[in-house]
C-alpha cells in the first residue's frame, strides 16, 4: 500500500516521463503499480459509500431520552436491560459505545463556558531574583482590562 506522498510522486514522475516502465523504474515499484495509480487518478476518488446501519438504531432514542434524564450520568450497564425490552439484539460492547456517544454529545451540548472577569486586587503577581548583591522581591496586585 503506498502512502499519499508516495502515489503523488508516481503521478507527478508519469507525467514528466509517459511511461509506466520508466516511472516503475524511478519510483521503486512495478509497472502494474504505476499503471493502476495513474489510472485511479484520473477517474477520479471512488464514491462515497453510504453510511452502514447499526444495530443500535433502533434504540437511539430511547438512549437519548435517557441520557437526557440522567443528566449524562447513566450507564451502558443500567441501561442494556430497558433497550433490550425496545428491541436491541446486539452486543454489549456496541451498545456501550452507543451509550458512550450519546453521553458525549449531551456533554457538548450542555457545556457552559464562564469567561475569565478579573476583579481589582483579585489576583497577586509574586516575583524574586537575586541580583547581585541585592536579593529582589516584587509582589503587584494585577487589574487590567
Amino acid at each position: 500500500m503506498k502512502t499519499a506522498r508516495e502515489r503523488l510522486d508516481i503521478v507527478n514522475t508519469y507525467e514528466e516521463l509517459g511511461s509506466y516502465w520508466a516511472t516503475a523504474e524511478l519510483c521503486g515499484t512495478t509497472h502494474k503499480t504505476v499503471r493502476r495509480i495513474v489510472a485511479r487518478q484520473r477517474t477520479g476518488p471512488p464514491p462515497e459509500r453510504p453510511p452502514r446501519p447499526r444495530n443500535s438504531d433502533c434504540v437511539v432514542d430511547l438512549i437519548a431520552k435517557r441520557v437526557e434524564q440522567s443528566r449524562g450520568r447513566i450507564s451502558a450497564k443500567r441501561l442494556l436491560p430497558a433497550a433490550r425490552a425496545a428491541g436491541y439484539v446486539g452486543s454489549q460492547r456496541n451498545f456501550r459505545r452507543a451509550v458512550a456517544e450519546a453521553k458525549a454529545a449531551y456533554r457538548q451540548r450542555h457545556r457552559v463556558f464562564r469567561p475569565c472577569l478579573p476583579l481589582p486586587g483579585g489576583h497577586l503577581v509574586i516575583d524574586w531574583a537575586e541580583v547581585k548583591p541585592f536579593p529582589l522581591f516584587c509582589a503587584v496586585l494585577a487589574w487590567c482590562q
